[in-house]
């Protein structure tokens, strides 16, 4: 990553009982040479003592308050600091911290975009279950954007200082605060852009937080009433599936395969 991506974007990794993970991320992260911020969601174990003696930030919640909530807190410090941009991670070592300057080279590239790490990269090897409620969230949250989005799921982003300041403003992030961010920015005219990695998943390493049907039909619910209040939005769908999504691979020259 080059210095002035060094200096103007920080990583933001929210957690919740990651003390087998917690560790290596953030120092693969430190490696970089970025500036980590870690939130601890309220952490019942060792979380916060793993990383007590590395040089990151650690901004604490008493009691978990949600991955939402903590991203937002991150948001809020990176932007008192001057931030034009964090890369966020998540905490369970699913992400590789040698992704960072590529989602900073995209960002570089395409200018006031959100950045989606997308798991287009040996993406066979993604749990089924997950492989089918990944595809519904993406049909729908693209829909309500109007753009055709890759990996809407994804938490390895680039939020450019226009989504952070936007993301705060929202009334109630929630647990469906990822999708939702994508849909309200989109309404502003901030588009997003994929950029492939690979799908990580570590032998014994905790249950996702995730749950494909239950959160899903949770982004739906709330898509779908964004929909009904817009009217269905029938030019956004045509739009969302007839063009294609922007994928751009900075080690591949721009373009990408899609999904």
């Amino acid at each position: 990553m080059d210095r002035a991506g060094q200096q103007q974007v920080w990583v933001v990794i929210p957690a919740l009982n990651e003390e087998r993970a917690i560790r290596g991320v953030v120092q693969a992260v430190l490696a970089q040479g970025a500036r980590v911020v870690v939130i601890d969601d309220g952490s019942s174990d060792a979380t916060a003592a793993r990383i007590a003696d590395l040089p990151v930030t650690v901004l604490r919640h008493e009691r978990p308050q949600g991955k939402a909530r903590g991203l937002l807190d991150g948001f809020r410090a990176a932007l008192d600091a001057g931030c034009e941009g964090v890369v966020t991670m998540d905490g369970d070592g699913q992400h590789d911290a040698a992704d960072v300057p590529r989602l900073v080279a995209a960002a570089q590239r395409h200018p006031g975009h959100i950045v989606i790490g997308a798991r287009l990269v040996e993406h066979d090897h993604q749990p089924g279950a997950r492989r089918f409620g990944n595809r519904q969230a993406d049909f729908w949250v693209s829909w309500a954007c109007g753009q055709r989005i890759v990996d809407t799921q994804s938490g390895q982003r680039y939020y450019p200082r226009a989504a952070m300041e936007l993301a705060l403003s929202l009334p109630d992030a929630g647990f469906v605060f990822e999708s939702e961010v994508l849909i309200e920015a989109a309404a502003r005219g901030i588009r997003a852009v994929s950029v492939p990695i690979a799908i990580r998943y570590e032998e014994g390493a905790r249950p996702s937080h995730f749950r494909p049907f239950r959160d899903v039909l949770r982004i739906v619910r709330m898509i779908a009433w964004k929909l009904i209040r817009g009217g269905l939005k029938l030019p956004s769908l045509v739009r969302a599936l007839t063009v294609p999504a922007l994928v751009w691979d900075p080690g591949a020259g721009g373009a990408a395969p899609q999904s």
